[in-house]
């Protein structure tokens, strides 16, 4: 199974009081709380891959950390991840870490990055039923007002018309992205399937 998963922030006191108001008594309930949401959902066969700003702790902290995770473990960079390729990190904990990922899943692709693309490689490719081939996983930008603008900019895709080639048609420029923001499940990876059912109010 792969699960997707952002903007865990571990060790990040300020966001639990102030940008996200998480509401944990302090920063160690938090880490505490998200390490048992994960473990309860992931087993060590799982692949999880994380959408950047894992960790705001330091190599020590980020390393002990990785090493309570539950799965096979790959990182997308957040620009919070300063841990990554200093002195004494753990790479090798992870099966891959990267800036940019196309993967495939569930004979989907799968956009991985930290930051949000409105047009991605992919988006136009839909199954003969309609169903989108491609789906862009992003974080970065939590709850934010950058989301609900971010929301706004995939609304005004959708809503903008284009005539596919090779066909006369008019049809709606597909725009399939998804903001797995850890807070928005509970600090719980999902998966794909999830990730797509809480997106369209199924979940």
């Amino acid at each position: 199974m792969i699960y997707y998963i952002a903007d865990c922030h571990f060790y990040h006191a300020a966001l639990n009081t102030k940008m996200d108001k998480r509401g944990f008594l302090d920063v160690n309930e938090m880490n505490e709380y998200m390490i048992r949401k994960w473990n309860e959902k992931v087993t060590n066969a799982d692949t999880v891959v994380i959408l950047g700003d894992l960790s705001l702790g330091n190599v020590e902290e980020t390393n002990d950390l990785i090493h309570r995770l539950k799965g096979k473990l790959c990182l997308i960079i957040g620009n919070h991840d300063k841990y990554v390729g200093k002195p004494g990190f753990d790479a090798g904990r992870f099966e891959w870490i990267d800036n940019y990922r196309e993967i495939t899943d569930s004979q989907k692709k799968v956009i991985c990055c930290h930051y949000p693309m409105p047009f991605y490689e992919g988006q136009y490719r839909k199954r003969h039923n309609g169903d989108p081939k491609t789906y862009m996983l992003y974080g970065h930008v939590h709850e934010s007002r950058d989301e609900m603008l971010m929301q706004k900019i995939i609304d005004m895709i959708r809503n903008s018309s284009y005539i596919p080639i090779g066909s006369e048609k008019e049809d709606f420029i597909p725009c399939n992205m998804i903001n797995c923001f850890c807070k928005r499940s509970d600090y719980t990876p999902l998966t794909l399937t999830e990730w797509i059912r809480y997106e369209k109010g199924d979940a």
